[in-house]
């Protein structure tokens, strides 16, 4: 027996073939197989005897099997430490997006603009919430009403008194214009007058050199006494110094004549300017002060209405804040409640950005020093979901992690170095905030 043992384990027929690696997970299929057939059969036919040829096959199909396992476990559980060290990757990573707070302007009771719930999604400049402020301060704008009436009450009375002033200024005027008319008229009749006299005195000159003449002749022969002649030479004197006297009077009504015309009036009686001319400059100055008040009377007013309308903006800002949002996104985070009194640059609600979506990561010291600003990256999601292409945009290291993020980085704690990635199509991935997986970072060739 122990003979033909030994010349059975040295059967050429009965040593098994190498396994061909390029079937393996086929013959052990094959394997398995005969084995369920045969053990099948062993059932229907318990008192049939199995062959010599299946018992010697059986172990070393057995040992097959458990090779081929052992490199299936081997080329696994090898694989995996072998990727990660040719791959650039993260430890973490999860799909993340920045927030927005909004805050309010101004003190005051919440009350809400429509309904809203956790999570809802709201399109950019939406109204959330309003802030009501009944307490807010008017006291500047009564003020600058009131000063408004005022003024707008005391302009027809202003307008009232121009008008009458220059009414009266036209009367003066023409009151005025009148009398230098006459007195110019009354100093070319006096020149007319002095004028007829000058030729009067001149002729009575002439007269009494005549008469002076004959007297000397006659006075020669003693014809005349030398009374006579002295009484005739007097005459001649007087008529020279009466004529001269007219000239005199003449020239001086030729200029007060000059002054008249220009608007001047000379004599001894009175000023230089009639009381109706004064009154007229009176009357005009006083027309211009009340027009010089009108006028700034009208800016006040227009300045008034200016202010007004800023005033009542601002009031109605700090009286009364609409709450919307700056961005498309969706509520993350609800700070407060309608009813509610909040102070000014309390924050009320936080939304997230659906446009601004990120991919934050930590990867190790190594992969850290080896990555740069603008190299591609893949977020490979954990729930099997479509890969998600993006671009390094910053590399944070072991630094504070930005403080604006939904799903703050620091809770990738297995290790500090951090990165962020920004998604290519961030629009189609711009709310999914929360996929967790892992980034892999496509290598760079290096320079030769």
């Amino acid at each position: 027996m122990a003979d033909r043992s030994r010349a059975a384990s040295v059967d050429p027929g009965s040593v098994p073939s190498p396994p061909d690696t390029r079937n393996d997970a086929k013959g052990l299929q094959e394997a398995l197989h005969e084995q369920l057939f045969a053990n099948d059969e062993s059932g229907h036919a318990p008192e049939t005897q199995t062959p010599p040829e299946t018992t010697r096959r059986w172990p070393h199909l057995r040992r097959g099997a458990k090779i081929a396992i052992g490199l299936a476990i081997i080329a696994v559980f090898g694989w995996l430490p072998l990727r990660a060290i040719w791959e650039n990757s993260s430890v973490e990573a999860v799909l993340n997006s920045r927030l927005v707070t909004l805050r309010t302007p101004i003190g005051g009771r919440v009350s809400a603009a429509q309904h809203v719930t956790d999570q809802a999604r709201l399109d950019a400049g939406t109204v959330v919430l309003r802030v009501v402020n009944s307490r807010g301060d008017r006291t500047r704008l009564d003020d600058l009403r009131r000063q408004k009436s005022r003024l707008e009450n005391e302009r027809p009375s202003l307008a009232a008194k121009l008008a009458s002033a220059q009414s009266a200024q036209k009367d003066l005027a023409r009151q005025a214009s009148q009398f230098r008319d006459g007195r110019v008229l009354q100093l070319e009749a006096r020149i007319a007058e002095i004028q007829t006299s000058i030729e009067a005195a001149a002729a009575r000159r002439d007269e009494a050199s005549a008469a002076v003449d004959r007297a000397s002749s006659l006075a020669k022969s003693g014809n005349v006494s030398t009374v006579e002649l002295a009484r005739l030479t007097r005459e001649l004197s007087v008529s020279q110094q009466t004529e001269l006297g007219a000239r005199k009077r003449l020239d001086a009504a030729k200029v007060e004549l000059a002054a008249a015309q220009s608007g001047s009036f000379l004599g001894d009686s009175y000023n230089d300017r009639p009381s109706s001319v004064q009154r007229e400059e009176e009357m005009r100055q006083r027309a211009g002060d009340l027009e010089a008040d009108l006028a700034h009377t009208d800016t006040e007013i227009a300045w008034l209405a200016n202010e007004i309308i800023v005033e009542e903006v601002r009031f109605a800002d700090l009286s009364e804040a609409n709450i919307t949002t700056p961005v498309a996104g969706r509520v993350w985070e609800m700070m407060t409640s309608p009813g509610e009194d909040v102070q000014a640059g309390q924050p009320l609600l936080k939304v997230l950005d659906c446009s601004g979506a990120v991919i934050t990561a930590n990867v190790t010291e190594s992969v850290y020093n080896r990555l740069q600003l603008g190299d591609r990256a893949t977020f490979e999601p954990n729930d099997d979901g479509a890969p998600i292409p993006g671009t390094v945009i910053n590399l944070t290291g072991a630094a504070g992690a930005p403080a604006n993020l939904a799903i703050n980085p620091d809770a990738l704690s297995k290790e500090p170095y951090r990165v962020t990635v920004a998604p290519r199509d961030a629009a189609s991935h711009a709310c999914a905030v929360g996929r967790t997986g892992r980034v892999v970072f496509e290598r760079r060739e290096s320079a030769p």
